[in-house]
């Protein structure tokens, strides 16, 4: 763990300086946690809503944060477990599945205000919502945050070579249905 992270968790863990901190926190991380919330919900005010509930669960729990990984990858993890609750509980609601339901996103991703891509960026969408969820997750963080291995591993809980294989058959996926489409 790098010394400036150790500062600011100690100022996070401190009545006296959370409040300073955890503004800090909230400028240092809340736009790459806003384009991982993204990339699972695909919709911009579910992310927005999503992303506040992750910084109060951060701000709830962060002093019984142990420093057993690195700050943002206990932060992503949060982002991640929110994100996909609420997916969960979308299905729920809508009694639908996950399939329908990523459709569905999709589907409303091509008239989003704030979606800003092109028609390859939109069918790339389209095959990455056909992966199990797994796989989703793997590949957004590897090909559009660009994380490593060693950090999806912790924030997934799952080991490396385990990422390593969902990623190779995630792009396999995605390039065929990219052929066929």
């Amino acid at each position: 763990m790098k010394l400036e992270e150790e500062i600011l968790i100690k100022r996070l863990q401190d009545p006296e300086t959370i409040k300073g901190a955890f503004s800090e926190l909230v400028n240092l991380y809340k736009e790459r946690l806003y384009w991982h919330i993204r990339n699972i919900v695909k919709d911009h005010q579910d992310t927005d809503d999503i992303l506040q509930n992750t910084f109060i669960k951060i701000f709830k729990n962060i002093k019984s944060f142990k420093g057993d990984s690195q700050l943002y990858s206990w932060m992503y993890r949060i982002a991640t477990n929110e994100s996909l609750t609420f997916l969960n509980n979308k299905t729920k609601r809508l009694h639908i599945n996950s399939e329908e339901l990523q459709s569905n996103l999709i589907d409303n991703l091509q008239s989003d205000v704030y979606f800003e891509g092109d028609h390859i960026q939109l069918q790339l969408q389209k095959a990455i919502a056909t992966l199990p969820e797994k796989q989703q997750l793997v590949f957004n963080m590897k090909y559009f945050q660009e994380l490593k291995y060693r950090e999806i591993s912790s924030i997934l809980g799952t080991s490396e070579g385990a990422l390593k294989a969902s990623y190779h058959i995630a792009v396999k996926k995605i390039e065929e249905y990219l052929k066929l489409n």
